[in-house]
């Protein structure tokens, strides 16, 4: 009777399987689950603060002390936003450091008060001193990412930047503009309106820019 020869199992497909089962993989993996970004408000701490910094590019963070009465009333809003700055397109993550516990890390970046909030983008802070209700947190830490100028390439486009953008800042759209003539005003009035530049029509012979106001 004839036997069959079982075919050869290649050796590199098996190392792959080891390195993916391997403790130092699975050691990366938990690192990075140790940051959620599901819309929890994260607390953080002096043996972590540093590698948020480096795992989030956007992260909102309130030096509180348990003991403080606006910090418990800050408490909650923060629950409320926490979630829905997670889904933005660029997501914020929100997290908390007890700055009376952990006076070194808030000593750091100047915490002489409470709560003190900071925006960290990549790793840079700057402080926030804006509304504290949920809604405005969001309104306000929305703009703060949001780029200098958005460029934008169609009319739907145009329509989502309006939709998106909102009524709580003016809204400057250039059209036959270049963006680097649009820029210094951005960079100058990042947090108080929203600036563009329609792609589609930068080739026109004419110029225009619409301001849309605020409603409120």
């Amino acid at each position: 009777m004839a036997t069959r020869a079982l075919p050869l199992v290649p050796l590199f497909p098996l190392l792959q399987l080891v390195l993916l089962l391997s403790p130092l993989t699975v050691r990366r993996t938990a690192a990075g689950e140790e940051f959620p970004r599901d819309g929890r408000v994260i607390e953080l701490n002096e043996s972590n603060f540093q590698a948020a910094l480096g795992a989030i590019d956007f992260l909102f963070v309130d030096f509180y002390a348990p003991w403080c009465g606006h910090c418990k009333r800050l408490s909650p809003e923060l629950d409320e936003a926490a979630p829905v700055l997670a889904g933005l397109s660029e997501p914020i993550v929100v997290a908390k450091v007890n700055a009376d516990k952990y006076r070194k890390l808030g000593s750091k970046y100047g915490v002489d008060g409470f709560p003190t909030l900071m925006l960290f983008i990549h790793g840079v802070p700057i402080e926030y001193t804006g509304s504290r209700k949920a809604d405005q947190l969001v309104r306000n830490l929305k703009k703060f990412v949001a780029p200098d100028v958005s460029v934008l390439e169609s009319d739907s486009a145009i329509k989502n930047f309006v939709e998106n953008a909102g009524t709580s800042f003016p809204i400057f759209i250039g059209f036959g503009v270049n963006e680097s003539l649009i820029a210094e005003y951005g960079r100058k009035y990042k947090k108080r309106a929203w600036f563009a530049a329609a792609k589609d029509y930068l080739r026109t012979s004419w110029s225009l820019m619409i301001l849309i106001r605020p409603l409120h």
